[in-house]
């Protein structure tokens, strides 16, 4: 028997809405008509965030549960109305990616699986030039919300203090986005490296709470994640519905609103409710477009009073400037053989430096499920450690793979006695993402 399919009419065009009755959100029971119909619901302001935009498709087939794939070339398969703008991407590769404009394309995307919207901060008619600035707040683990509210109202303070003006929104999972309209004249690089200066200047205000660290073994508190700003990055829109369980969404606020606002209350039930009532909170950020010069002067200052360039995410060739890409944990040392450090009196036979940082490997995983339960098994044969362990010190990392996400589970044994450090074992979970791949 053929799958059912849905008609709808949108924007005087025609979408086809394939398995309409898939439960996307197996704890809510919502279904891909739902979602399709939650965005339309909340359009004026989902388009807000994306249109004219070129735009990622991070595509859940099996819904919110299931394992999701990135797909950056646009279906050959797809209707003649449905835009594309080519882009080129630091690996040298080109890909037509969909630029959604109305709310029928909106639809369109959303049947391909697609929860939420992960758009490029350019527009399609000038690749070149971002028009925003994003700084994404990320929690450590361990880390409470009140913590995060508070990095979020530093950030507004030092953001304005550059003369920028800043629009919070929920990230629909454990953070806060803070966005900035920005004249398009300064190319990727200029605008990550402002975001640099800024992550830098949120951690000198806040040194306890904010950091401005790209290693998650040297991190504490909330990580303003500056690397969001390089070209190929993308974040989830404003009005994006998030693959959690609950099927969060990720809600624009108001500044009085932050400091009470909790991440739960956004769903895709309550945000029609409150959109209705309260409209697009993000409406003035288009005519909000602010300069980087004084953030770039404070690069300038940074620059000059000895800091490196911070890391790039790991898909960039290296950079001028940029420091060794490698965790601290792991570096050699880079004094000569003839005036050994301290560091090179304590090393091994091999000339690596003996850890400061000692990290083990736990796990590797397809998905985070597996990759939990891995860590779940080294906690039973490793039950005298754990309790050493902080939460900062358990390192979940969401690494991309050829064309999907997988996960690594490291443990930073800081805490742990010298003499009770368990040594590298055999993963149980050892996943190989680029199997099969050549």
């Amino acid at each position: 028997m053929p799958d059912r399919k849905e008609i709808l009419e949108i924007a005087g065009r025609t979408v086809t809405v394939s398995n309409p009755d898939k439960v996307y959100f197996p704890q809510t029971g919502h279904t891909k008509l739902d979602l399709i119909r939650y965005y339309l619901t909340v359009a004026e302001g989902a388009l807000r965030g994306v249109a004219g935009r070129p735009m990622i498709l991070k595509r859940f087939v099996h819904g919110a549960a299931g394992e999701a794939f990135f797909q950056k070339r646009a279906p050959s398969a797809r209707p003649d109305w449905i835009e594309t703008v080519e882009l080129s991407f630091p690996s040298g590769r080109t890909a037509e990616e969909v630029v959604v404009r109305d709310s029928a394309q909106l639809a369109w995307v959303v049947n391909l699986g697609c929860i939420d919207l992960n758009p490029h901060p350019i527009r399609a008619d000038d690749l070149d030039h971002p028009d925003e600035l994003r700084v994404d707040l990320d929690p450590v683990p361990g880390v409470g919300w009140p913590q995060i509210v508070a990095v979020a109202l530093l950030a507004r303070e030092v953001l304005a203090d550059f003369g920028l003006a800043g629009w919070p929104k929920t990230s629909g999972s454990r953070g806060i986005h803070i966005y900035c309209r920005i004249e398009p004249r300064w190319t990727f690089t200029e605008v990550r490296g402002a975001a640099v200066a800024l992550a830098r200047e949120i951690e000198r205000r806040a040194p306890g709470t904010a950091t401005a660290r790209w290693w998650k073994e040297e991190r504490h508190g909330v990580f303003v994640d500056y690397n969001q700003n390089a070209k190929d990055r993308t974040v989830a829109s404003a009005y994006s519905v998030r693959p959690t369980p609950d099927a969060r969404v990720s809600a624009p606020l108001s500044w009085d609103e932050v400091p009470d606002c909790r991440p739960e209350a956004f769903t895709i039930d309550t945000m029609p409710v409150r959109f209705a009532a309260v409209g697009d909170l993000g409406a003035g950020l288009d005519e909000a477009a602010g300069s980087l010069e004084p953030l770039l002067k404070l690069a300038a200052e940074q620059q000059a009073a000895g800091l490196p360039d911070a890391p790039w995410p790991p898909h960039f060739d290296k950079q001028a400037g940029e420091p060794p890409r490698v965790q601290p944990s792991k570096r050699r040392d880079a004094a000569p053989r003839d005036q050994p450090s301290a560091a090179q009196a304590t090393s091994g036979a091999t000339g690596r430096r003996r850890s400061t940082m000692p990290l083990i490997e736990v796990a590797r995983a397809a998905n985070q499920a597996e990759a939990m339960q891995g860590l779940d098994r080294w906690k039973e044969r490793h039950g005298d450690v754990w309790p050493y362990l902080q939460p900062s010190d358990v390192l979940v990392d969401s690494m991309r793979g050829r064309s999907s996400t997988w996960t690594r589970i490291r443990l930073n044994l800081r805490n742990v006695p010298a003499g009770k450090r368990p040594e590298q074992e055999a993963l149980d979970v050892d996943y190989d993402p680029w199997a099969g791949h050549g």
